[in-house]
């Protein structure tokens, strides 16, 4: 058996043991890709199974044009979470012979129908799309299922900042250099952010999820109520995006949640943060390097990103500060209000500029962080300080990659 295979079939295995960083919606507030940022959870089998999982990333592209094991509908295995955190995922989605479809009498999907058929889609293309959509039951179970353990951020930390994921990182922007400069022109983002993302997110491409979107968004629209009215308005952008990039309605794979891609955009968030490359052809965020560099950064530059601008800053305190992060990532700090409490910020701005304190937890110890306006921008992605934390560490560790590799 070929390594290649060895590889499919373990991260076929592995899907069903850890948690997508995409899949972390279960409760509150979404941000425009749909994760939730809730606490950090893993179990000990589950954190073995990520460590074989990130021991296991090949450190090259096997294409030029396409990214290794990017195909729609592959299933793979996740990495740690996004926010953070891992829990138990459902297991292999089931067979549609195994399960009834969809009632579409139900009074809900009635009124679903309607309100669908109201934004443009033709009610026959409803029906037919929901009598072909699967419950997937053991969705609603992962939803519903509490956590079991708080990863600490040196924890996550370690499972995002693998030798492999910045060894991968690196190839991917020395290999379309070219592509990720004139993204970093038109948009200003700076090429190791929008790696980055892309290797906190699915390991560059590697890892998009098994699940048909529109089993997953049917099931959470119609049999999980504490969201159905988010993931009803996902399933109307399902349909609609179906029809306007000439998707597979039944084929399209993605997280048990419903999101996509090598970004692993929700519906709402392909619609309208997907750039196509190449005029007049639909976007393609599985396949073409260049539309999923220029989705990414079109996203952080619609989020506000300032070209140029920090990201984070480390602190020094010589005792022990008083000081109490904050629970949501919201500047509502500046650096003089920081120092004035006994930090030392490592940044040569204003003592005016808004900020926001992170708590970073080290083995040894409390350390604290302070993110800045494109820090905020990043948690747009993802609500978690832990998920953008990674991606500034990720990124920096990718630069210092490419650089020391540029100057042997």
């Amino acid at each position: 058996m070929s390594a290649r295979r060895v590889r499919l079939l373990l991260l076929a295995f592995l899907s069903t043991l850890v948690l997508p960083a995409q899949e972390l919606l279960a409760a509150g507030p979404t941000t425009a890709r749909g994760a939730d940022s809730g606490p950090a959870q893993v179990s000990a089998a589950q954190a073995s199974a990520i460590a074989q999982a990130n021991a296991g990333v090949s450190t090259g592209a096997t294409a030029a044009t396409a990214p290794a094991l990017l195909t729609p509908g592959l299933a793979g295995a996740a990495p740690a979470a996004a926010n953070g955190s891992v829990s138990a995922v459902p297991g292999a989605p089931t067979a549609p012979a195994d399960l009834p479809a969809f009632d579409v009498s139900r009074p809900e999907i009635q009124s679903f129908i309607a309100e669908a058929q109201a934004q443009g889609v033709p009610a026959q293309r409803v029906i037919a799309a929901i009598r072909s959509a699967q419950p997937q039951p053991q969705i609603v179970d992962a939803m519903n299922r509490p956590a079991e353990k708080t990863l600490q951020w040196w924890e996550y930390r370690s499972r995002m900042l693998t030798p492999a994921r910045i060894s991968a990182g690196a190839q991917l922007w020395r290999e379309h250099k070219e592509l990720l400069d004139q993204v970093a022109i038109e948009y200003g983002v700076a090429p190791e952010y929008v790696v980055a993302v892309l290797g906190v997110e699915t390991l560059y491409g590697r890892i998009t999820g098994h699940y048909r979107v529109i089993d997953a968004l049917a099931t959470l629209a119609f049999d999980y109520p504490p969201r159905a009215d988010y993931f009803r308005r996902e399933l109307i952008a399902f349909l609609l995006l179906s029809h306007e990039q000439n998707l597979d309605l039944l084929s399209v794979r993605g997280s048990y949640a419903g999101a996509m891609g090598a970004l692993q955009f929700m519906p709402s968030s392909y619609r309208k943060f997907a750039i196509s490359e190449r005029r007049g052809v639909p976007s393609d965020l599985w396949q073409d390097w260049g539309d999923i560099f220029a989705s990414t950064a079109n996203f952080l530059h619609q989020a506000g990103w300032q070209a140029g601008a920090p990201v984070l800053a480390e602190t020094h305190f010589g005792t022990d500060p008083n000081l109490t992060p904050s629970e949501h990532v919201q500047l509502s700090a500046t650096l003089g209000s920081l120092r004035a409490q006994g930090l030392t910020v490592a940044s040569d701005l204003p003592d005016s500029t808004p900020v926001v304190l992170l708590a970073a937890p080290e083995p040894d110890g409390m350390r604290y962080r302070v993110g800045f306006r494109n820090f905020f921008v990043i948690t747009r992605y993802n609500s978690s300080p832990a998920y953008a934390m990674a991606v500034y560490d990720l990124a920096k560790a990718i630069r210092e990659r490419v650089a020391l590799d540029a100057a042997l």
